[in-house]
């Protein structure tokens, strides 16, 4: 089940492949993502060492969070990830400049997953494009609908 997704990104970028990613989350992280409380407008993927952590995730807290913590809405996120895919991953990012964007959040099998994909940045030439296509896809449906 989704919980919400990074509308803007296949927008500005072109996805070359999509992973899953488990996340560590804290307790009221949780509970605001079960309530739908969760934004990926701008967050992407960087790696440190053999580690990679997610950036720009907003988990909004609950007003009835515990009094005795201090929830941190934007904070940095840990990934779940295979050293393996890791690696790939980091090759990919120094030598062919492409960049970890978060995709969506969803659940799988009562845990927060979040798919990441390895993307291009695109350029507003093509960004005109996409907009073009999907206007005429729009078009078309209108069209065959009034065929009918």
């Amino acid at each position: 089940m989704q919980i919400t997704y990074n509308k803007k990104a296949r927008f500005d970028y072109f996805i070359e492949d999509e992973i899953e990613s488990g996340m560590v989350l804290e307790g009221w992280e949780v509970k605001s993502l079960r309530a739908g409380k969760a934004q990926l407008v701008d967050s992407y993927v960087i790696i440190k060492g053999s580690e990679a952590f997610l950036l720009g995730c907003v988990i909004t807290p609950l007003s009835s969070a515990s009094t005795h913590i201090d929830p941190e809405a934007n904070r940095t996120r840990k990934l779940l990830l295979h050293k393996v895919q890791i690696d790939r991953y980091k090759g990919l990012i120094d030598r062919k400049g492409y960049t970890l964007i978060a995709l969506d959040l969803h659940w799988k099998k009562g845990k927060a997953k979040v798919s990441i994909g390895i993307a291009k940045g695109k350029k507003m030439h093509d960004k005109r494009a996409t907009i073009k296509d999907r206007e005429w896809k729009r078009d078309k449906e209108r069209l065959m609908k009034k065929s009918q």
